[in-house]
C-alpha cells in the first residue's frame, strides 16, 4: 500500500481543492512502464502498464491547478516508503542498465519494466491521462526489471528500484 489507499485518495480528489472549490487537481504519481529494447536502446517510448491501484500506490503529491493548494503530498519513496526517498526517486537515474544483449542467449531484443514519474490532470467524472515527467535515461526514470523472451532469463533490482533503499520491498497492490 502506498502512502495512500483507495478511500483516502477517493477522499483527497473526490471534493475538488479545499482552498478554491476548483474541480480540476494535478496528480503526480509513479507508474509502471513496459519497454520493448533492441541493443540496449527503447524501440518506443514504451506503453503504461499500470491499474488504478497502482496509480493511487505511487501518487506522492495532490494539487489544485487554480490555485496550486496542495491537497496531498509526501516526501517517502512511494515504491518502499524510506523516509526522504521521494528526492532521490526523482534525482537519479536508474541504477538497472538494460544490456545490449541477453547475457544467457545472446538476444538483442529485451523486455523492460520501469517506474517513471508521470502527473495527471485529474477533473471529476474523466479518467486521467498520464504524462511521463522523464524520459528513458532522464534522472527519475527507473527500469525496476528486464527479462529475455527468447530464453526466459531476467534481471530484478534487489534494493527499491527508486531511491535504493536496502528494503525489505513492501509488496505492491
Amino acid at each position: 500500500m502506498g502512502q495512500l489507499d483507495e478511500s483516502r485518495f477517493e477522499t483527497a480528489i473526490g471534493g475538488g481543492c479545499p482552498a478554491c472549490g476548483e474541480r480540476a487537481l494535478e496528480i503526480r504519481t509513479f507508474l509502471d512502464r513496459t519497454l520493448v529494447m533492441m541493443a540496449g536502446e527503447p524501440n518506443d517510448a514504451g506503453k503504461w502498464a499500470h491499474d488504478g491501484e497502482k496509480f493511487v500506490d505511487g501518487t506522492y503529491r495532490i494539487a489544485c491547478t487554480a490555485c496550486a493548494h496542495v491537497v496531498f503530498a509526501s516526501d517517502a519513496c512511494p515504491r518502499c516508503h524510506a523516509e526522504g526517498g521521494l528526492s532521490r526517486a526523482l534525482g537519479v537515474a536508474s541504477r538497472v542498465v538494460v544490456p545490449k544483449r541477453c547475457a544467457s542467449c545472446k538476444e538483442l531484443e529485451l523486455l523492460a519494466i520501469a517506474l517513471i514519474p508521470a502527473t495527471t490532470r485529474y477533473v471529476a467524472g474523466e479518467t486521467p491521462k498520464p504524462k511521463p515527467l522523464a524520459d528513458f535515461g532522464d534522472a527519475g526514470y527507473h527500469v525496476v526489471a528486464y527479462a529475455c523472451e527468447s530464453c526466459d532469463a531476467a534481471v530484478v533490482a534487489q534494493t527499491c528500484p527508486l531511491c535504493d533503499a536496502p528494503g525489505p520491498l513492501r509488496p505492491r497492490p
